[in-house]
């Protein structure tokens, strides 16, 4: 038995501003000091299934996610304000 089987199954949570390429996971809330009003007109809402599919290199910044079926490029600053549940990754 997993010793760690009750963190393995817990839901976690990131802003979106920390993940990386390929991350995906469901839309928890858009709170916070920035740019809330636009990121929910764009469709950042709870419930919407959301995917980070690239990021601009060097640095990583901006960003460019799907949220639904649409893809929008924001910038880090602008991302820390959407929080995401996570789905678990693929087992390899």
């Amino acid at each position: 038995m997993d010793s760690c089987r009750a963190w393995h199954e817990a839901d976690v949570f990131q802003s979106l501003a920390q993940l990386r390429k390929g991350a995906r996971g469901v839309v928890s809330s858009v709170a916070g000091s920035g740019s809330v009003r636009r990121l929910m007109e764009l469709g950042f809402v709870a419930g919407e299934n959301i995917e980070v599919i690239e990021e601009v290199q060097p640095g990583g910044d901006p960003i460019a996610v799907r949220i639904g079926r649409s893809i929008f490029a924001l910038r880090r600053r602008e991302a820390q304000d959407v929080m995401v549940k996570l789905e678990p990754a693929p087992a390899r």
